[in-house]
């Protein structure tokens, strides 16, 4: 039995243990949004929709929307045998296959465009390389390379936590592997894989750098909205810089929302 004076004693140290953890915690959460806030006191609403007026900024939207689309959509075809193979299977090379499924998430940005301009420099990727480099293949290209990983880690997550026993019941009944995956797997797995495809549409809304290596920075051809924030700041236009900024706040924010209420929070990354 605890005493009232040594429950009184833990209580004091608790109230001091949280009050440091969650005044830390505060902070950073005031710091994001200071940063959000921030960006929205710096433009009125006649200036936000005079920007997204542009013509430029209307056509990077539409890329950026259907090469985000199609990047996390294509993410998710890898992702799911991937995701399954680590998760289910032990094989030799699995934790160097691991590692390097891992070299997107932590190479440098600029390190991933540059990485893909080379390789389009040799043979047989050479042979389409004037109808990928600089063009909007590569927009996809580059976002993908990125999203992919990310999509990889989540599925691997989501396959760890459903139970394999379901799936050996279903191989003794008589399913074959594909009926079992497709049939018991997969729709256990289906709140896993829409936070894998949010997340990879997210992430591949952010890229930058790479973009800017591999698929240039052109107005009306490979311009997506991250690179049109870049673009307008470097013609001094700060008002289209931040309402660019403010639209891809508002979309990352809307997919982050997405992936919270519908998907499976415990295997956001």
């Amino acid at each position: 039995m605890i005493d009232s004076d040594t429950r009184r004693r833990l209580r004091a140290q608790d109230i001091g243990f949280y009050t440091v953890f969650a005044t830390i915690s505060a902070t950073y959460v005031l710091l994001i949004l200071l940063l959000l806030g921030a960006d929205a006191l710096s433009t009125s609403p006649r200036e936000f929709f005079r920007a997204l007026a542009k013509p430029p900024i209307q056509y990077s939207i539409l890329l950026t929307m259907a090469s985000c689309t199609i990047s996390a959509i294509a993410s998710m075809w890898v992702a799911i045998p991937v995701g399954y193979l680590l998760s289910r299977h032990k094989f030799p090379g699995r934790s160097l296959v691991d590692a390097i499924l891992d070299i997107p998430i932590v190479l440098p940005p600029l390190v991933i465009g540059l990485s893909l301009l080379i390789l389009f420099q040799f043979w047989p990727f050479s042979l389409i390389s004037g109808a990928v480099v600089y063009q909007i293949p590569a927009v996809i290209l580059a976002q993908f390379t990125v999203a992919c990983a990310f999509a990889v880690r989540t599925m691997r997550a989501t396959f760890d936590q459903i139970d394999p026993r379901h799936e050996q019941v279903a191989l003794t009944l008589g399913a074959s592997r594909m009926m079992a995956f497709l049939l018991v797997v997969l729709p256990e797995a289906r709140r896993g894989m829409l936070t894998a495809l949010t997340l990879a549409w997210a992430r591949a809304l952010g890229e930058f750098g790479p973009l800017l290596i591999f698929a240039g920075t052109t107005r009306m051809k490979t311009e997506v909205l991250s690179t049109s924030v870049f673009l307008e700041l470097t013609i001094g236009d700060l008002e289209a810089a931040i309402a660019v900024s403010l639209l891809m706040v508002l979309a990352a924010v809307v997919v982050l929302v997405i992936a919270r209420v519908w998907g499976t929070r415990e295997v956001l990354t």
